[in-house]
């Protein structure tokens, strides 16, 4: 039997099972990318069409499912939260086409998802019928959120996001700018790759790519990024992928590397490297010349950064398995002209991408971060050689992760003074010197940057 006919439920393998299948994962706790790779590793949909369906049914479900879930409340006559996850990601997979795939007719979506609910418990398939029946006939009639009334549930229900979210931001970036990021954080992020310029340069690599067909520009901001579009198949399969002249990177994550600023020659040192995408930048801005050191705690992503060295041609990386948490090893102590703080984050400037992160956190999962970051911070100031440069960074726009932790080191580590980065564009500063970008802003991720400069006559 080939994998295009396997049953799932009485059914072929189609877009929209397979969609509730992930869902379902996801619901559990696991993330959609990986997830959704390993099926469509698996060749279960053979056509093009419908990969990048399933593509658009997972992403666009996880970013819009308060609003579904709102339609649903409001056609349901029991409590919504009693009934089981399976039922409630049929419903959403199939409200999500009735309600933003325009060339989906309503009774197809219903059609199918009445076929997934047969024989799953009694009276499902019935109960799928009425609901998505009675959705798409008073969908015009929804009352939903005013913002004028009650702003807060209009941005949590209308754009998707929890409520506790939304009102941390309002906290910190009012109401109007609010509703902008979680409007953004629904956009599709555009494919950004990084120009590997060990193997190639920028211009040469947009044209290969627009002969194979692809829409390439360069990116606004990133000197080595390029955006683009009409990539026949996955980029991971891609030649120029595999060959190593290029790597997927979002704009404001390769700017992370010009806050570095490595030189060539330098001897420089990532603390948590993890699989080694800025680590490889790094290594490209030096010309493959010096020493840099990557260290993480896993074991499995030292190995996965150890794969794209290879692949890109890198050849300067000394790998080391160590908790940056724990005291530096005797023999690296400040012997760094460049230390790169990636700290692991709750993720927020991701939510573009990654759209599970805001159904997965929790107010009080915020709180365990800011300790391990302080911790991981103060441990890689010990690094640093007397007159080199200490980068902390993250891919959140949570204050307590950012700039309440470097105001907390600055306060503890005088001999470290914060820098105006002169290397990122000043759209990308705020008043403080420090980098940030946000989605509704820079068309990027959120991330924040912070150099932090150590006194020459220090040990």
């Amino acid at each position: 039997m080939t994998t295009s006919n396997k049953k799932w439920g009485g059914m072929k393998h189609t877009p929209r099972t397979l969609a509730v299948q992930i869902l379902d994962r996801v619901e559990e706790g696991a993330f959609a990318q990986p997830l959704l790779d390993a099926y469509l590793a698996r060749n279960l949909l053979p056509v093009p069409q419908d990969r990048g369906l399933l593509t658009q049914l997972v992403y666009g479900t996880l970013r819009l499912r308060n609003r579904i879930d709102w339609v649903i409340r409001a056609v349901y006559n029991r409590p919504f939260d009693l009934m089981e996850q399976r039922l409630r990601n049929i419903l959403r997979v199939a409200l999500y086409q009735i309600m933003c795939a325009d060339r989906v007719p309503a009774y197809a979506a219903t059609n199918e998802a009445v076929e997934m609910a047969k024989g799953r418990r009694p009276g499902w398939s019935n109960l799928v019928n009425a609901i998505l029946r009675n959705a798409a006939r008073k969908m015009d009639a929804i009352a939903w959120p005013s913002f004028d009334d009650d702003p807060l549930s209009h941005i949590s229900v209308v754009h998707s996001h929890p409520l506790w979210l939304v009102r941390l931001w309002v906290e910190q970036l009012g109401l109007d700018e609010t509703r902008d990021l979680c409007e953004s954080n629904n956009t599709i992020p555009p494919l950004t790759v990084r120009t590997n310029r060990l193997k190639t340069d920028r211009p040469t690599l947009i044209t290969r790519l627009t002969e194979y067909g692809c829409n390439a520009v360069p990116s606004r901001y990133a000197p080595d990024g390029i955006i683009f579009s009409d990539l026949p198949g996955p980029v991971r399969e891609f030649p120029l992928f595999r060959e190593g002249e290029m790597q997927i990177q979002d704009e404001a994550s390769q700017m992370i590397s010009l806050l570095v600023d490595p030189k060539p020659g330098e001897t420089i040192l990532d603390v948590c490297a993890g699989a080694g995408i800025k680590t490889t930048h790094l290594a490209q801005l030096t010309k493959n010349s010096g020493r840099i050191v990557a260290m993480d705690i896993s074991r499995a992503k030292i190995e996965s950064l150890q794969a794209l060295a290879r692949r890109l041609g890198v050849t300067i990386i000394e790998p080391i398995v160590h908790d940056a948490t724990q005291n530096p090893p005797e023999r690296l102590r400040g012997q760094f002209d460049r230390v790169l703080v990636d700290v692991p984050c709750s993720g927020l400037g991701t939510l573009r991408r990654n759209p599970e992160i805001r159904w997965h956190t929790a107010p009080e999962d915020l709180a365990a971060f800011p300790p391990l970051q302080r911790e991981i911070l103060n441990r890689s100031a010990c690094y640093v050689k007397g007159g080199g440069t200490l980068v902390y960074s993250t891919c959140t726009i949570s204050s307590a992760e950012n700039e309440m932790i470097i105001r907390g080191f600055l306060a503890e580590n005088p001999n470290f003074a914060c820098l105006r980065p002169e290397t990122v564009p000043a759209a990308m500063r705020d008043e403080a010197g420090m980098f940030r970008t946000f989605p509704h802003r820079h068309r990027t991720d959120g991330f924040f940057g912070a150099v932090l400069k150590k006194k020459e006559d220090t040990p």
